[in-house]
């Protein structure tokens, strides 16, 4: 049978539970993933002065192919967009300024040191994002920046991240579709502190200066992203989610939920719903945690799952911003980035073809056996079919045949590399 007469067969049996199939792949197609450009390269950016990573930050793996350059890394992200359905976004971070072989410190990042990202994201219709860049760094050497007790070095991270949003603004600014600038920081004590609360206020006075300093938020919106810990940083970190959850909501910026970022039995699924009631929006970075905040490659597992399901059917669609974190250096990394995404992607279909309302009607009558016995009769409803189909509309490969696209492109471009 062809992927429409499957499809067709499949449609019949969504529709039979009241879902209106041709309006979820509607739905989906307006749906734009945040893909992280820091797959394709193992987080090593373009800086003239290049450090080794720090900051609690660690890719394993050498799998040949790694982009060095910025043409390099642009081809292997249009590689992986070409196999992925949909029109998606670009994030990146400070660290791939292009300097034209000059050392620019953090501190005088302009939007110049971008122009070619800008010019690559009109021809291909992208959105970006943007993250200061706050780890592989000297002065972020002690493992404090933002919270620093040394004046100077907290200064210089206070300047680098008005220099990052004054960038995210220039990227709304020129792409028509505002910048998630995303503040991240990987302060924090090896072991137990005797104060908690003084880098804390650090953190939020350096936050409060950045912010003083207006963006349009047409053009530029702000977010803050919390850690549970970090390797050098497992007893304490200074921006815990609480803190972050507070500064959010009384500032008015966006929360950013990592889904690495917690203690291994929460789940940030769960954290959706509760924080939509008092935010307008929150931010995602999606992962997968290993035991620890190991930002393997997203699987289609339950939890991912949850999160799609979290953002349908509380109508989230255009409250949340989803953006993956993930980076494996023991696979190819194109490979990586279209597993990944495309998995993000499949758990808002499966997620648009659940009857959600009915479920809700379920639990509200208190009729629990009912609500199992369908939620588990949908993980094994012809969902592949409806997605196959919506591979071939948008004119990316179906199955496995996207993998062999990526070995064609492994042999002919990512093999030469060095």
């Amino acid at each position: 049978m062809s992927t429409f007469e499957n499809y067709q067969l499949a449609k019949a049996q969504y529709e039979k539970l009241g879902i209106d199939v041709d309006e979820a792949l509607n739905h989906l197609k307006q749906v734009p993933i945040s893909i992280h450009c820091w797959q394709g390269d193992d987080i090593s950016g373009f800086e003239i002065n290049q450090q080794a990573l720090s900051g609690g930050i660690d890719v394993t793996g050498n799998y040949p192919g790694k982009a060095r350059t910025p043409e390099e890394l642009r081809g292997d992200l249009e590689k992986a967009l070409s196999l992925i359905p949909g029109k998606h976004r670009v994030n990146l971070h400070a660290i791939y300024a292009e300097t034209n072989g000059q050392v620019v410190e953090r501190d005088k990042l302009e939007p110049k040191h971008f122009k070619k990202w800008v010019e690559w994201a009109k021809r291909h219709g992208l959105g970006l994002d943007f993250n200061p860049t706050l780890f592989s760094h000297p002065m972020a050497a002690d493992g404090l920046t933002l919270s620093h007790p040394n004046k100077e070095t907290q200064e210089f991270w206070i300047r680098h991240v008005l220099a990052c949003r004054k960038i995210g603004e220039y990227f709304g600014r020129e792409l028509g579709t505002p910048a998630l600038t995303n503040i991240w920081v990987p302060d924090g004590y090896k072991d137990i502190p005797s104060d908690r609360l003084t880098p804390r206020r650090r953190l939020k006075e350096s936050l409060d200066k950045i912010f003083s300093v207006q963006m349009d938020e047409k053009y530029n919106v702000d977010a803050v992203e919390s850690k549970l810990f970090g390797i050098g940083s497992e007893a304490y970190v200074v921006g815990s989610h609480e803190f972050y959850l507070g500064y959010a909501l009384k500032n008015n910026k966006l929360c950013l939920l990592d889904t690495g970022h917690f203690h291994p039995t929460e789940v940030v699924s769960n954290k959706i719903s509760a924080m939509l009631l008092f935010s307008d929006q929150l931010a995602l970075h999606v992962s997968r945690p290993v035991r620890w905040d190991s930002d393997h490659v997203i699987i289609l597992d339950d939890e991912l799952r949850e999160i799609g399901l979290e953002i349908v059917r509380n109508d989230a669609l255009n409250k949340v911003r989803i953006g993956l974190d993930f980076f494996d250096a023991s696979i190819n990394r194109v490979a990586a980035w279209t597993i990944g995404t495309r998995n993000m992607i499949k758990s808002l279909l499966y997620a648009l073809l659940t009857p959600n309302h009915y479920l809700r009607d379920l639990q509200e009558k208190g009729n629990f056996t009912e609500r199992l016995a369908l939620m588990e009769e949908l993980k094994t409803y012809p969902f592949g079919a409806i997605w196959d189909y919506y591979c071939e509309e948008m004119k990316v490969p179906t199955g496995m045949a996207w993998f062999d696209e990526v070995n064609k492109y492994e042999a002919a471009v990512l093999s030469k590399r060095d």
